[in-house]
């Protein structure tokens, strides 16, 4: 009982239901950032180098069998053993999406952080008196 008791304390601790709450908010931005990569960015850089398919960019490492169309979902579906670089590239953009746009909300939470932090209120001159007693006595 007491074992629960721990666990139930740990898990309503504020940071822990900060962290779960991350998380999915992280995975839920995760796939619009999929998807703005994968169905905006891509399609537009592949038109702009010469209407390239990302997503069937790949290097072949063993013959397909027979009747098998050399697309990358079929010869997938067939077990062929692919290397897969277009798909690489893809997932590589959206990391670096996904990264930037982190690292401009912790800058924009610390600029808010820094904001609502007050400044230290000024030293009363009594205790700045008493200090330059204190260290005079110390002389």
């Amino acid at each position: 009982m007491a074992l629960l008791t721990e666990f139930k304390k740990f898990a309503l601790r504020g940071n822990v239901m900060d962290l779960a709450v991350g998380v999915i908010i992280g995975a839920a931005f995760g796939k619009i950032v999929d998807s703005l990569v994968g169905d905006l960015i891509m399609p537009v850089v592949g038109m702009l180098v010469g209407k390239l398919d990302f997503s069937n960019m790949f290097i072949q490492l063993s013959d397909a069998p027979a009747g098998v169309p050399p697309t990358y979902a079929a010869l997938k579906a067939a077990g062929v053993p692919l290397l897969a670089y277009g798909n690489f590239l893809t997932v590589a953009l959206n990391f670096v999406i996904l990264a930037f746009v982190i690292f401009l909300l912790v800058k924009q939470m610390n600029r808010f952080r820094d904001q609502l932090t007050p400044e230290a209120p000024p030293t009363p001159e009594d205790v700045l008196l008493l200090r330059e007693i204190r260290d005079s006595l110390k002389k």
